[in-house]
């Protein structure tokens, strides 16, 4: 049983230090810009947890200046695409969803006009890896511009049909292209095979077995959840969600994501960067590192969101770390959050 939001080492009853104390104090004096709270579980239990005041959105406005604490729900942003995949795990292991194998246009026959050989080579398990092969650009303009491609697609009349009639420029499975179009389609086929919305799902297979009782998944103007970034939780929840992962799907003694699922999940299905060594990889909406930021090098996978906001699972060190931050426009955003993983893994021994 994890047990989050219990910390015996977060307050010394001496004048010693914590190990975290350096770490603490740097996100505290700025040094470490806007970071709204960290969490180091260890074994499940909580070595470190500490929250601050900083700007910030909910989901691209307001509310900004707030006092973070422990039951303050915060943007997990792109952490949504990892819940995504968590769920479909679930529908596939219900056999809800058959087969990823199965062409991607099967799920939406209202798209006759579509199905080109081409396009009916794109099947789900390439939506999972972001390897779908379309055109897609959410990096080189910001999100809000109309230029950006998932920008674009939420203006869209049809974002499925939008993202289903994209050129295609590489085989599906072959080429990664990082893409929320991949997310929404998946939700859509989620919630198309289960009778069940996406947000609904998710309190039924995650939200209630996990005991997340404080959520919040954004809609569109149609009212359909937001599948690639509405998520809002707070950060013990986001706990809960990587102790869940690291312990194989389990949590409390229930099997609330299958274990071959997570196994599938965090394996590399594609290369992000070309660098075999300590390059970037992808599984199944979770990114994965060699962790070469360390030495000796310590592999782990996140759940990672714009701004900051990151899930670390660390499998060796039997280490989940979260952090919510308010560095959405900042261009070092994931070197700030990746700096704070560095100094846990500098203070927390292997098991």
């Amino acid at each position: 049983m994890a047990i989050i939001g219990q910390c015996a080492a977060c307050e010394s009853t001496s004048s010693t230090p914590t190990p975290f104390h350096d770490l603490e104090q740097r996100s505290r004096s700025g040094e470490i810009p806007n970071i709204h709270s960290v969490l180091v579980l260890q074994h499940g239990k909580t070595l470190a947890e500490w929250y601050l005041a900083g700007n910030d959105v909910e989901y691209g406005q307001g509310p900004g200046m707030v006092n973070h604490d422990a039951t303050t729900l915060h943007d997990v942003r792109s952490i949504s695409k990892s819940v995504v995949a968590l769920l479909f795990g679930i529908a596939v292991s219900e056999r809800a969803v058959k087969d990823l194998d199965v062409p991607v246009l099967d799920s939406f026959p209202e798209y006759a006009d579509l199905r080109t050989p081409d396009r009916l080579r794109i099947r789900m398990r390439d939506l999972l890896s972001m390897t779908m092969g379309v055109a897609w650009d959410e990096d080189s303009v910001p999100y809000g511009d109309p230029r950006n491609s998932e920008t674009a697609m939420d203006m869209a009349p049809d974002r499925y049909r939008y993202v289903l009639e994209q050129p295609i420029l590489a085989p599906p499975g072959e080429k990664f292209q990082y893409s929320g179009a991949c997310t929404a389609l998946l939700a859509a086929i989620l919630t198309r095979a289960t009778g069940t919305p996406l947000d609904a799902y998710a309190q039924q297979k995650l939200w209630g077995p996990l005991a997340v009782t404080k959520q919040v998944w954004a809609k569109d103007t149609k009212g359909v959840p937001i599948a690639a970034s509405g998520l809002r939780l707070t950060p013990r929840d986001m706990g809960k969600l990587g102790q869940m992962v690291l312990d194989h799907g389990r949590w409390n003694d229930q099997q609330v994501v299958p274990a071959a699922w997570i196994d599938d999940a965090t394996a590399l299905h594609a290369l992000t960067e070309p660098d075999p060594k300590c390059g970037w990889g992808y599984g199944y909406h979770f990114w994965l590192s060699p962790g070469c930021i360390v030495t000796p090098p310590t592999p782990w996978y996140m759940a990672a969101g714009y701004g900051g906001q990151r899930i670390w699972v660390v499998p060796s060190r039997d280490l989940v770390v979260v952090v919510t931050a308010g560095n959405y426009e900042r261009p070092d955003q994931s070197k700030i959050a990746t700096s704070v993983l560095a100094d846990v893994l500098a203070v927390v021994p292997a098991p």
